[in-house]
């Protein structure tokens, strides 16, 4: 590529942005950032901001701006990709800032604006040539499937803000449902549960920590994780206090999320053309995205289609690595690059 030109990919999720730089994952970071609300200036992103969330005075605000996997806030979209690129050490030993060379990754169902939105953003940042791919697709060549083949694969990529589901064949998607039940929804149901059972208050950053340590899908589980302790403001009387909780609680609170998506899958699969449909009754479905590493959900989702259902092996990693190989193969996934 040259001296003057660098290759990157990015996943630019709801939750997490990752990129990969020379092969290997160079920043990996919460898709968040901390703004000063006098000035206007972006006082930290990632790890540093996650850390302010929901600690934060009246003067600073954090904000993610991704929302249900599509920019939300143009500006703060913008500034952290730019640091997160500059944070990439292996660019901040250059003299001057390199021309990029980019693959971002979009969620199947992006509407013309908000897929200009994200290209808009990567000019800004240096990007010379920006080609955009489909998360699922992005997905699937991490997994390691081989989508040129005339063989239907079925992806179900659980991230931050949605889940994307997509049939893919001869290196195109067949049929995809994109729901924005996922991760951040997960949060949700858990800060509710805790509201309406144990009347405790808790915020984001907790209820993440909860669906982390001891979220589950099924009760039960072969080898269950220990109980956790919570803590948070009493709604009743207002006091900080404690309550103990274990996996079986939080697969109640998530269960009504999970029926979605579900029923998504279903719907997914009653659309497949037949010649498809028996491949995937031979290949099963690969689970991506964070939203995978919930305990039982490969058990749960089996159960539902009959259907066998194979995790990632990194699963966070999945699409950001799909990405990457796109870039280091641009020629032989032209179809599937957006430009």
């Amino acid at each position: 590529m040259g001296l003057f030109t660098d290759e990157i990919a990015i996943d630019l999720g709801t939750a997490n942005t990752l990129i990969i730089h020379n092969d290997k994952v160079v920043v990996n970071s919460p898709s968040i950032v901390a703004i000063d609300r006098t000035t206007n200036k972006v006082i930290a992103i990632g790890q540093e901001a996650n850390m302010m969330q929901g600690k934060t005075h009246e003067n600073i605000r954090t904000v993610r701006p991704l929302k249900d996997g599509v920019i939300a806030d143009f500006n703060a979209s913008e500034q952290m990709i730019n640091r997160l690129i500059k944070s990439i050490p292996s660019l901040n030993r250059r003299f001057f800032s390199p021309s990029l060379r980019m693959v971002i990754c979009i969620p199947s169902g992006i509407t013309e604006v908000e897929m200009r939105a994200v290209k808009e953003s990567a000019e800004r940042v240096n990007g010379k040539e920006v080609y955009l791919i489909h998360e699922p697709m992005a997905a699937a060549i991490g997994i390691g499937v081989d989508i040129m083949q005339p063989k239907g694969n079925m992806i179900v990529d659980i991230g931050g803000g949605t889940t994307e589901i997509a049939i893919i064949a001869l290196s195109g998607i067949v049929c995809d449902k994109s729901i924005k039940i996922a991760g951040d929804v997960f949060t949700s149901d858990i800060i509710n549960y805790m509201r309406s059972k144990h009347n405790l208050y808790v915020g984001e950053r907790t209820a993440e920590k909860i669906k982390i340590i001891v979220g589950s899908v099924v009760e039960d589980l072969d080898n269950p994780p220990e109980e956790m302790s919570v803590q948070g403001r009493d709604l009743l009387s207002g006091k900080p206090k404690q309550v103990i909780i274990n996996h079986t609680e939080i697969s109640k609170a998530l269960d009504k999320s999970i029926l979605r998506i579900e029923d998504a899958i279903m719907e997914a699969l009653s659309q497949t053309p037949p010649e498809l449909a028996a491949d995937i009754y031979n290949t099963g479905i690969y689970l991506a995205g964070g939203g995978a590493l919930l305990r039982g959900l490969d058990k749960r989702l089996s159960q539902k289609t009959d259907l066998p259902i194979y995790v990632a092996e990194d699963p966070l990693q999945a699409v950001v690595r799909g990405t990457g190989i796109a870039l280091k193969n641009i020629e032989r996934f032209k179809t599937v690059l957006i430009k």
